[in-house]
């Protein structure tokens, strides 16, 4: 480790910045999850959602010859609902268990993936965490999406990914070429490294036919007015998180994600004799969230999973209202769980995936100011899942947080 980035025996110059660790989450990019029929799924999260695939990928190529084709698909898929090529990713469950036998059968969540500010900081922040005794996964970079990680594992087994840089996707929905992944880095890289510039212009040269990337196409008729842009349905997903765990130690996970991972820890609640917490990467009240795993039987939310929940949030209070009619009209279980359970967000719903999985559609998150505080819990918003109103006040944070910028489609 270079000695420019240590500025004491546990301390770090993060960008001029003094930090307890080399690195500095920004935000959530993006997760992931790992299914059992990845062909209902991705037609569930194009169709409903609004995600639009970005590039397949092939796990069943990786496997042994003798095993190929007798677990189904072998193909994932990286999908977007911005400009970042990938923030939901699907991969087929049953190859995976073939090709990473370690993981466990409740296992489903494939990664939870952290930005941070630059390539230093995930070169660095992986030989610092190896270190400390994590287990980094693997570290390096990968195609297709072109972002630089390292992969460290939490205490109870969920795969996290610290990452810089990652493919833009522009005006004509077009992803990089596959002539463009002309290398993959399997272990961290020397620094510095070319610029990403370089590297296609390295592609130009050598005559590479930049149109020939992956496009998607809606699905979904576009009949729907969402402030004044017609799309496919009448909202608009602009923000992936925040992810919700169910977890056997919740005390030990906790500590892992703010000590080891540099969250900040925001608030707890205890409901029904169980203690949940909350973390933030950025001024959002939390994106992730930790609940006891005995938890989940009481909500009714299914077994074969750690994942609480995945949150999926639009651009408004109307658009949430539409979607969920939208959604129960399209023959999709929607539900409504205790609202003191989100602490930060206000009115939400659940919507379930074909193999399970438990998406939060929600509007608006609560913002943490300068002092680091969450309001206090008898200032917020009272509500009642039964009667959710056609409109809402102003609050003092509402529209704030990270903004959604693209064009709607």
């Amino acid at each position: 480790m270079p000695e420019d980035i240590r500025v004491g025996e546990r301390q770090f110059n993060v960008g001029g910045t003094v930090l307890d660790r080399p690195f500095q989450i920004r935000r959530l990019g993006h997760f992931g999850l790992d299914v059992h029929d990845v062909d209902a799924g991705i037609a569930f999260y194009t169709r409903m959602f609004g995600l639009k695939i970005a590039d397949p990928i092939d796990f069943g190529a990786r496997m042994p010859a003798e095993e190929q084709g007798k677990h189904g698909t072998g193909i994932g898929y990286f999908m977007r609902h911005g400009t970042d090529h990938h923030s939901f990713v699907l991969f087929p469950r049953r190859v995976r268990r073939v090709l990473l036998k370690h993981l466990a059968p409740h296992m489903t969540v494939n990664q939870i993936t952290w930005q941070v500010g630059s390539l230093r900081e995930v070169v660095e922040g992986s030989t610092w965490l190896k270190g400390g005794g994590v287990r980094v996964a693997r570290a390096g970079r990968d195609n297709p999406g072109s972002n630089w990680h390292a992969y460290p594992v939490d205490p109870e087994g969920h795969t996290n990914e610290i990452y810089y840089g990652i493919e833009q996707i522009g005006w004509d929905g077009l992803s990089k070429p596959k002539g463009m992944h002309r290398r993959d880095y399997h272990d961290s890289p020397t620094l510095p490294h070319r610029s990403e510039f370089a590297e296609v212009e390295e592609g130009l040269a050598a005559n590479i036919a930049v149109a020939d990337g992956y496009r998607f196409k809606e699905p979904l008729d576009e009949k729907y007015d969402v402030g004044g842009i017609l799309l496919g349905r009448p909202f608009k997903v602009t923000k992936i998180g925040p992810i919700r765990l169910f977890v056997e130690d919740v005390a030990a996970v906790t500590a892992f994600y703010r000590d080891t991972m540099g969250l900040r820890f925001t608030d707890e609640v205890v409901w029904n004799g169980h203690r949940c917490t909350f973390l933030r990467a950025n001024t959002e009240h939390h994106s992730l969230a930790l609940y006891p795993v005995a938890l989940r039987q009481e909500l009714g939310l299914s077994a074969h999973t750690s994942l609480f929940s995945c949150g999926f949030q639009v651009g408004d209070y109307t658009q949430l209202r539409d979607a969920v009619t939208f959604l129960q009209e399209q023959g999709v279980t929607v539900r409504k769980l205790p609202p003191e359970l989100f602490p930060g967000i206000d009115f939400s719903a659940f919507a379930i995936d074909p193999d399970g999985h438990a998406i939060q559609l929600y509007h608006h998150m609560e913002q943490i100011g300068w002092d680091g505080r969450p309001m206090p819990a008898d200032l917020r918003r009272k509500v009642d899942n039964a009667n959710w109103p056609q409109t809402l006040p102003m609050q003092s944070d509402s529209f704030n947080g990270e903004v959604y910028l693209g064009p709607w489609n």
